[in-house]
């Protein structure tokens, strides 16, 4: 397989076939993120992105799912990703899902109609980026879109069928908004109603502009027990008809799973119970991105 750069993926995609069509992130301007820093927007060749498929074919029989790497490999053309769902189908068909990174961006270059071929031909799920509903951050990160946009763009990858998986990073909004921040992500999230949400616990990259931000004192990194209140807000102001509310991953303080909304109260009496220090978190030491 043929790989450029900074390789990520969800980590619901750890057993995929990671195919690369794109190198680096066609936004790359957020101010905490270094992922692709330096690293300069491509869409790979067909004939790359074939040999890929063709390697797979004889390599990676024992995948059933593909994930089309790298940031927003949804921005490519429609009849470009056709043809790579196309042969996909064609030489790996025991394939039964592929997914993808998606913003707003991208989603808006697409007609329902394309997103609907898009799923018809394998495409079932888009890891979206929300990161937080708070039109003064999203401003803030530079994210290149208000929570207008992600709401309608996120309606219109469900209207198509397409499953939508959600991040949100908790903390990001800083110490002043971080109650504002998880109000009105829960808000947004509760307009999209997306079938899986995921919280991360921000944490600082060097090199990056809010690292930058942080270090001369003009963003204020919260502390643990803040990221849980945050964390609690946003849970209790998320209404999904039905999905799974993740906060279990490596960067957060306190694992949570919870399958929404029956599991609701239930997780909202965990973090109580770790606010008042009747349940251990995560050491500092443990955590990772």
């Amino acid at each position: 397989m043929h790989y450029e750069g900074n390789i990520i993926r969800p980590p619901s995609e750890a057993n995929s076939i990671l195919l690369q069509v794109t190198v680096g992130c066609s936004r790359n301007k957020c101010t905490f993120c270094g992922a692709y820093r330096g690293e300069r927007f491509k869409i790979k060749s067909d004939e790359i992105i074939m040999a890929d498929i063709a390697f797979a074919a004889t390599h990676c029989k024992r995948q059933r799912r593909v994930f089309l790497c790298d940031g927003d490999a949804l921005i490519i053309p429609h009849e470009r990703l056709m043809n790579i769902l196309l042969e996909i189908r064609r030489q790996l068909p025991w394939v039964t899902r592929v997914g993808v990174y998606a913003n707003a961006k991208s989603l808006k270059m697409k007609t329902v109609d394309e997103l609907k071929q898009l799923r018809e031909n394998g495409l079932g799920i888009a890891y979206m980026g929300l990161e937080t509903g708070d039109d003064i951050t999203l401003k803030a990160i530079n994210k290149g879109a208000t929570s207008k946009d992600m709401i309608d763009m996120g309606k219109k990858a469900r209207a198509a069928g397409i499953k939508l998986s959600i991040t949100v990073l908790l903390g990001l909004a800083g110490r002043e908004r971080s109650q504002i921040h998880a109000r009105e992500t829960g808000r947004v999230l509760s307009a999209i109603d997306p079938e899986y949400v995921g919280a991360l616990s921000l944490m600082l990259i060097p090199g990056t502009p809010m690292y930058d931000d942080a270090r001369s004192g003009r963003f204020t990194l919260i502390e643990p027990d803040e990221m849980l209140a945050e964390l609690r807000t946003m849970i209790a102001e998320t209404h999904q008809t039905q999905g799974l509310f993740h906060a279990n991953h490596a960067s957060n303080y306190l694992p949570i799973r919870a399958r929404m909304p029956k599991e609701k109260a239930k997780n909202l009496a965990l973090i109580d119970a770790a606010l008042e220090g009747k349940v251990a978190l995560r050491p500092e030491w443990m955590r990772a991105l």
